[in-house]
């Protein structure tokens, strides 16, 4: 995780001029790096902005300082960066996610049963127990967990707790008995209930759609609570240099959080959202996207439509078994007329499609499906892949047409790589997070982090994009090091494209003349820096639209 310096020590590394909120300010003696109209690397020594947090002018070295400002910031040599924009992330399964149970960190399952019996006692006064992040891979494990498992911690409540990946969710025997769920409910299409070997009673583990067979009976978050979430997504992306991101899978209720937080002025952060479903989409949008509201902070502009699960529960659709499961193919969620038509009902009204892909099989169906449409919806479109984790390398290419966006995820590599070479085998991985051969056939990539099922750390992101290794520098060379991208394209990935892909292109993601001015201070150039450097950035400062969010 990225470190932000304490107030102590950053106060004495930099003296910054005090500066009001949305003042006509000049940034000087700072190492200007943002992405130029043709995708490369331009460098500046500093920048206007003016009351409205827009650029006014960008300095370039020899360029004389302008004198008609009314605040200067000197930045002390240091490396300015466009804001971080993470291209796919859910702001409320962050904020959530940092008021309940966390397992991401837990390496067993003794391990996890201790962690959820001591977040149990703590709370006595909470009707559910509820968390994320468990990992039967990362536990070594080799099964799903079981619900009498999940009773040794806690039984006297229920407990539902999602898999990191969210495509799963483990239930104990009284959240099975609270939903009604016995031997008689059925899988629903595309979702698996985990049984019972050699039994139909179900064993406390619901993949996929099967999962709102519990989610229909928890509480639902109060509004006061859905708002102090908000607050502390907000924090915990800006502290790790995240000024904007494309929220994936927005609901009603999310969408009148953020529109409370714009109204009452809480709102900083920058949310290209996209619809949990066509009818929220529509109920939202209307007859089209809505305009930029709050100063460019929060636009509805498209929908997030699911084709299959996540390979860590075995849902991703391949055109093969899985080779540790022989019997399965995955979990498709959508028919091939279904994803059409979905995708169709957006496009008319010039909504912006983003399809869940990580199997092959389901990469070729949504590379097809965009094909055919895009012979009806001409235009700029920017059809949306999200993940496109396994594609088949015979189907690579076709990234490269029809204005395609593949929204990709650094770190699921890193933390995927075994668990990908154990489900596919090792003959099948030509097309594993083919980063580089997605660019070199034409495609366009956007990166973000999937967050909260990894972190939303941009930085790691950007050193696992150049290096293919994890946070200890494995496996030496990199996992398939022909797929890394360049420290530019990396960097243009996290910011221009990650705009670019929200259709916030000319709004933020670049230090230009007209954009917002969204950017960082930091302690490091990540376009010279080792990998392990780039993960250890220390952050000086943030601001969105001219206003400082993060002062150290």
């Amino acid at each position: 995780m990225i470190r932000i310096l304490s107030a102590t020590a950053a106060c004495a590394a930099l003296a910054f001029a005090a500066t009001p909120s949305l003042a006509d300010t000049l940034v000087y003696n700072v190492d200007g790096i943002t992405i130029g109209d043709s995708g490369e690397v331009e460098r500046f020594v500093g920048l206007v902005f003016d009351d409205d947090g827009t650029i006014t002018d960008v300095l370039e070295r020899g360029d004389d300082r302008p004198s008609d400002v009314d605040f200067a910031i000197d930045g002390q040599g240091r490396v300015m960066l466009p804001g971080m924009i993470d291209a796919h992330v859910h702001v409320m399964g962050i904020g959530y996610g940092a008021l309940t149970l966390d397992l991401s960190d837990t390496t067993s399952l003794d391990d996890a049963l201790r962690k959820i019996a001591q977040f149990a006692e703590e709370n006595p006064g909470r009707p559910w127990i509820l968390g994320r992040g468990w990992n039967q891979e990362k536990w070594g494990l080799g099964r799903f967990p079981t619900a009498e498992e999940l009773d040794t911690a806690v039984s006297d409540r229920p407990v539902w707790l999602s898999r990191v990946d969210g495509h799963a969710s483990w239930a104990n025997t009284k959240a099975l008995e609270t939903a009604g769920v016995t031997a008689a409910s059925t899988d629903p299409s595309g979702g698996r209930i985990i049984r019972k070997a050699d039994s139909r009673e179900p064993a406390g583990v619901f993949i996929d759609a099967a999962e709102e067979y519990v989610n229909k009976v928890v509480p639902a978050p109060r509004p006061e609570d859905s708002d102090l979430a908000l607050r502390k997504a907000q924090d915990m992306l800006f502290a790790n240099g995240i000024t904007a991101v494309a929220d994936m899978g927005t609901t009603i209720e999310h969408w009148h959080t953020y529109r409370r937080a714009g109204d009452n002025g809480t709102l900083k952060l920058r949310i290209m959202s996209y619809a949990n479903s066509v009818e929220t989409m529509e109920l939202i949008g209307g007859p089209g996207p809505t305009p930029w509201l709050y100063e460019d902070r929060l636009r509805m502009g498209g929908v997030k439509l699911y084709l299959d699960g996540a390979l860590g529960s075995r849902g991703a659709t391949l055109k093969k078994p899985y080779a540790d499961e022989p019997g399965t193919k995955g979990l498709p969620l959508l028919s091939q007329a279904q994803l059409r038509n979905l995708m169709s009902r957006a496009a008319i009204d010039n909504f912006q499609p983003a399809v869940h892909a990580i199997g092959d099989a389901a990469n070729a169906d949504v590379l097809s499906a965009i094909a055919e449409l895009n012979e009806s919806y001409t235009g700029d479109r920017r059809w949306r892949i999200e993940h496109a984790q396994i594609a088949d390398p015979a189907d690579l290419p076709s990234f490269g047409q029809h204005g395609i966006i593949a929204s990709m995820q650094p770190l699921h590599q890193s933390s995927d790589r075994t668990m990908a070479e154990a489900r596919l085998g090792p003959n099948r991985l030509g097309g594993a997070y083919a980063w580089r051969s997605i660019l070199n056939v034409g495609g366009r990539l956007a990166f973000g982090s999937d967050a909260p099922v990894e972190p939303a750390d941009a930085f790691a992101g950007l050193a696992v994009a150049i290096s293919r290794t994890d946070a200890n520098g494995e496996p030496f060379g990199g996992w398939r090091a022909q797929e890394t991208v360049s420290r530019e394209q990396a960097l243009r990935a996290f910011t221009a494209d990650a705009a670019f892909a929200g259709f916030a292109d000319g709004h933020f993601g670049r230090l230009i003349i007209g954009e917002r001015a969204d950017f960082l201070l930091v302690d490091r150039d990540p376009l010279l820096a080792a990998p392990e450097d780039i993960r250890a950035t220390q952050i000086f400062g943030v601001w969105i639209g001219g206003e400082q969010v993060v002062a150290r």
